[in-house]
């Protein structure tokens, strides 16, 4: 079933009464999580995913797809009127749509970032149609050792290019792939530690690992770290739609950033942090007023808001086609797929493929809901942030350990939940990034099962790693990617070293 064939069928999954349901419930509390601060679509899923177990999977999914693009819709509205985003995202935001919401001109930002969400989704969903049967065929002729590649190239990306510090991003990542070997061996059958407790025989279940790092460590780091009971933020007010001058600014901005958003996905490359920064600064470049960036420049926020959302549906394309998560949500919601017995791969496209093309109609689906909501009703959204920290993340909290009493039924789970909960709180309090460890967790035994496979089939010999050709390209990509930034930054500094001389003598001189 080719882009287009598949997609109308899509839509007569997607448009039965039950799944619209589901996808407006979705919309609806993906834009609710993404307006609250540190809370994002990752967790969202995470603490649902029990509650979805009775449902039908396409259901599911729909709902699980409207979480997501509604995350990323809400996180703009607390960058906007907060400074403070509700998911990493939309970090580039808070710049310019909060002096834009100082300046009076709140709404003004809040539409251009709804509106570019809704054209870049759109055009990134149908690039998804488009592109993800192309890459299955290409997919099912790559060997053990070819997969092994991408998923190296997902360890050390998302290692590298997320958070402060590459050092601990790897720390991260090496904690995570020690989680994930956790449980027995699936070759030797011989357990792996598990320090004689029975209950980690079968591993550490994802859903806590996740629910733990975000929700328990964000709640322990707020009530150990907050300065107010209550979120500060402004009001909407001034001009309550666009003018002119702003489509004219913002359209180009829209395009651009979504060109720049999805490919960035498609491949291994840390998240949507990146591809935001890279368009601000594109379009810091391109304008033709560079000094209202930082000081309110609505193409500060129409760029970066396209290039994430773009960047949210490219993220598919490696999940569906492959099995391989590029962000910490693509991660769970790979975790999602595996509840209900079904790994993504090349073959997904064959043996569900209502799912799959259900859940890419539904994007298109969820993104007008999210435009209609978003633009009338985002006084409405706002005043979540009356909500008392104290009681909002009390009940966080309580449902994410409900949530973990309720995979197996166990206190041991809630018990290993508060333990991990506690990593995450460290992490989060001494700077180390938590989807390293997401990735880690969930792709490390693949990994190594890929691994295996090769050495199995050449016995033994590790130059069967790197002798295809595919492989061998991406091996020589990843290196360029980790070596070529250090080595610019050496070059520019050597050069600012000699022309340093230069001009001290020649101010000396005069």
């Amino acid at each position: 079933m080719e882009g287009l064939e598949g997609l109308l069928h899509g839509f007569e999954v997607a448009f039965t009464p039950q799944n619209l349901f589901f996808a407006l419930i979705g919309t609806i509390v993906g834009t609710l999580i993404g307006v609250l601060p540190g809370i994002g679509p990752a967790l969202t899923i995470a603490l649902l995913l029990p509650l979805t177990y009775g449902m039908e999977p396409a259901s599911a999914f729909i709902m699980f797809a409207g979480i997501y693009y509604g995350a990323m819709y809400g996180g703009s509205t607390t960058s906007i009127l907060l400074k403070t985003p509700g998911e990493s995202g939309s970090i580039i935001t808070a710049i310019d749509g909060n002096k834009m919401a100082k300046a009076g001109r709140g709404a003004a930002a809040l539409a251009t970032a709804a509106i570019g969400s809704f054209i870049a989704g759109t055009i990134a969903t149908m690039l998804v149609a488009l592109f993800a049967p192309m890459i299955v065929d290409v997919a099912i002729k790559l060997g053990p050792q070819d997969y092994l590649a991408l998923m190296v190239m997902a360890f050390l990306t998302v290692s590298a290019l997320v958070g402060s510090s590459p050092l601990r991003g790897m720390a991260s990542l090496a904690v995570g792939m020690v989680i994930g070997l956790i449980g027995i061996d699936f070759q030797s059958g011989q357990d792996r530690l598990t320090f004689g407790m029975v209950r980690l025989l079968d591993g550490v279940d994802t859903v806590i690992l996740i629910v733990a790092l975000f929700a328990i460590g964000e709640v322990i780091y707020v009530a150990a770290h907050q300065k107010s009971s209550t979120f500060e933020h402004m009001s909407i007010k001034g001009q309550h739609w666009m003018t002119r001058s702003d489509w004219k600014r913002s359209w180009k901005p829209w395009l651009r950033g979504t060109a720049i958003g999805f490919p960035m996905g498609v491949i291994p490359a840390g998240g949507s942090e990146i591809p935001t920064f890279l368009s601000y600064s594109l379009e810091r470049k391109l304008s033709k007023r560079p000094e209202e960036f930082g000081k309110g420049a609505i193409e500060g926020v129409a760029g970066p808001e396209a290039a994430n959302n773009a960047n949210a549906a490219g993220a598919l394309v490696p999940l569906l086609t492959l099995g391989i998560p590029t962000s910490a949500t693509a991660a769970v919601i790979l975790v999602a797929f595996q509840q209900y017995g079904i790994q993504p791969g090349p073959q997904l496209l064959d043996t569900q493929p209502t799912l799959v093309w259900g859940l890419i109609a539904s994007l298109l689906i969820g993104n007008l809901m999210l435009l209609i909501l978003n633009l009338p009703l985002v006084g409405l959204w706002v005043k979540i942030l009356n909500i008392p920290k104290p009681y909002l993340y009390a009940g966080i909290a309580m449902f994410a350990l409900l949530g973990a009493y309720s995979v197996n039924g166990s206190t041991f789970d809630v018990l290993l939940m508060l333990v991990l909960g506690l990593i995450g709180y460290l992490m989060r309090r001494f700077g180390y990034p938590v989807a390293p460890l997401i990735v880690g967790a969930i792709l490390g035994p693949l990994a190594e099962l890929q691994l295996r496979r090769t050495l199995d089939i050449s016995a033994g010999n590790l130059g069967a790693l790197i002798d295809s050709p595919f492989s061998a390209v991406v091996y020589s990509l990843l290196a360029i990617v980790l070596i070529a930034p250090a080595v610019v930054r050496r070059i520019l500094r050597r050069r600012a070293s000699e022309t340093e001389p230069v001009v001290r003598s020649t101010i000396l001189t005069k």
